[in-house]
């Protein structure tokens, strides 16, 4: 083959990673996958810091760690659940002292009344009137420390506020800071003492972690760590709330291939209908995720490939949250839970079973 014959027809190139998530042409108003990348290189700066800080508090527990953040740069709420001494709380708080902003730690209690979450009208006898007092809710992240052992009227004290992100106080509404996360942590809901959390209230979270005990090493350096009566340094913040929502600006702007959106959709739908999936867990599923789960999946796939410095999503982003995603979302059947088959493995085999794009 002549010199112009090989530069008329150059040899075919195997497409790369981020070939195969190009949009045709451009993307989001002709803003290129390469740009998008060096935008969230550049506004993804603090991620790396805020890590190291975190670190220095939360032995050994990259996964939480990253997951807390996920969770803040997609504007979710996140609920932890493990048994008690596994950091849970100390986790939250350290994160929410790492940011620059307002910061409330309700302890939920079987006593508790919602007025004591939202706040309340208090009687002014000299005036005649009524005047709004604020409860610890109005701030940019809230602490519900053992969410699970308050009752279901206290829990549900927070529904507007985690979906609406407002409270109603008497005639009036009121609209809560942004940004504004609500990070919660439960005790395993066999325990006594402990109510089970509504499913109203479960699926509001965006994020349901499962915190297991730390391996030998990580033990070891607990001990190292922790073992001393002197207070450890305190956290110093490394983010601030502008810092937070230009970064969730960012992350709007990851492109999310229309082969990908698919995936997402029906890992959801074989959680509702698994047999059109030609999943064989019939009798096992007794609800299936709601579309809040599409969306929460999306946008936290989204999330993950920030935090990974791409401007693009992958199918593997989408299985790497799957399971924090819908693991409280999906509720199994009694015939499930007497053959001791849980919603994680529901979701693992339907992340088995689907075809990857």
């Amino acid at each position: 083959m002549s010199n112009s014959a090989a530069t008329l027809n150059p040899p075919r190139q195997e497409p790369t990673a981020i070939d195969r998530f190009r949009a045709p042409s451009t993307v989001n108003h002709n803003t290129s996958i390469q740009a998008i990348n060096e935008s969230v290189q550049r506004t993804s700066a603090w991620v790396r810091p805020l890590q190291q800080e975190m670190g220095r508090v939360i032995v050994g527990q990259k996964y939480l760690v990253d997951r807390l953040i996920i969770g803040l740069v997609a504007n979710g709420h996140i609920l932890l659940e493990g048994v008690p001494g596994l950091a849970k709380t100390l986790a939250l708080k350290t994160l929410a002292s790492a940011i620059q902003s307002k910061f409330q730690r309700i302890q939920f209690t079987p006593d508790m009344l919602p007025a004591d979450i939202v706040g309340t009208l208090i009687y002014n006898p000299r005036e005649g009137t009524f005047n709004t007092k604020h409860g610890p809710i109005f701030a940019n992240m809230v602490l519900a420390d053992e969410i699970n052992r308050a009752p279901a009227k206290v829990q549900s004290a927070l529904l507007e506020a985690m979906q609406e992100r407002q409270v109603t106080i008497g005639d009036s509404t009121y609209t809560l800071p942004d940004p504004f996360l609500v990070m919660a942590t439960q005790n395993p809901v066999e325990q006594e003492g402990t109510y089970q959390l509504p499913e109203a209230q479960v699926d509001r979270f965006m994020l349901k972690l499962v915190i297991t005990y730390p391996n030998r090493s990580e033990e070891r350096a607990i001990l190292d760590t922790m073992a001393s009566t002197e207070p450890m340094a305190p956290v110093q913040p490394v983010v601030t709330c502008d810092d937070i929502v230009a970064s969730r600006q960012v992350v709007n702007t990851i492109y999310i291939d229309d082969k990908v959106k698919d995936y997402i959709v029906d890992i959801v739908l074989a959680t509702r209908d698994p047999k059109a999936y030609n999943l064989d867990l019939a009798g096992f599923i007794e609800y299936g995720a709601s579309p809040r789960a599409t969306i929460a999946l999306t946008l936290v796939s989204k999330a993950y490939a920030f935090l990974q410095g791409r401007g693009y999503v992958t199918p593997q982003d989408v299985k790497m949250m799957a399971h924090d995603v819908l693991r409280h979302r999906v509720t199994v059947t009694y015939e499930a839970e007497a053959e001791n088959t849980t919603s994680e493995q529901i979701i693992t085999k339907i992340l088995d079973t689907l075809p990857v794009p």
